[in-house]
């Protein structure tokens, strides 16, 4: 009587993820603080305690392991910070707006103002010389951008705000000016400064408000 053999793909299949989350958790700690050409591939195989043949089982290259944390980036900031504060169709989009400053304002407060922004580092360190991480990372600001225009266009629609409210225009803004709030709180280590500046967002949304 023959016997038939399976082969138990789903442990090894958990193993694999568990081993592919592993070097791109450590990596993405690494590049945090050491920056993507700072970080060498020796320095995330100690950290993730993987070894090379592994890894090059998962990631052809460094370039290709960065690509895959910058998916990885993008995933957690839409779903834990951008996209929470517009889940509602019918809250309020300003409220909304000031959500959204909110959370990153407390990301910062969380991190003690070590690392600053993930997708401002890279943007940094890799636009000049990099084009394949730049046009990813332009679509990462495209989209940021884009949600915030939404927000604001509806608010105008709503005659929430002002007619002559460019809602491009103050999505730029304010993309421009956290990522500004977040490099000087990088910098001099003090929460205030994004206290600060967010408050001053807020008194510039407020200067398009419409007043009952």
């Amino acid at each position: 009587m023959s016997t038939t053999h399976t082969t138990p793909t789903t442990p090894r299949t958990r193993d694999s993820r568990a081993t592919r989350e592993a070097v791109i958790a450590a990596a993405t700690k690494l590049m945090r603080l050491h920056g993507y050409h700072g970080t060498s591939l020796d320095d995330v195989l100690r950290e993730s305690g993987v070894g090379k043949g592994n890894f090059y089982y998962y990631f052809k290259s460094k370039e290709e392991l960065g690509y895959a944390i910058l998916d990885q980036l993008v995933a957690d900031f839409l779903a834990r910070t951008l996209e929470p504060c517009f889940a509602d169709p019918e809250g309020n989009p300003i409220a909304q707006v000031h959500c959204l400053l909110d959370r990153v304002l407390e990301a910062q407060r969380g991190r003690h103002c070590v690392g600053g922004c993930p997708f401002g580092n890279l943007a940094c360190e890799l636009s000049d010389v990099h084009e394949g991480f730049r046009g990813r990372l332009a679509g990462v600001f495209s989209t940021w951008r884009e949600r915030l225009t939404r927000a604001v266009g509806d608010a105008q629609a709503r005659g929430l705000v002002t007619a002559d409210c460019a809602p491009a225009a103050v999505a730029h803004f304010l993309v421009a000016s956290l990522e500004g709030a977040i490099l000087m709180t990088k910098l001099t280590k003090d929460i205030s400064v994004m206290e600060q500046c967010v408050a001053e967002m807020k008194r510039y949304l407020a200067s398009y408000e419409v007043t009952a």
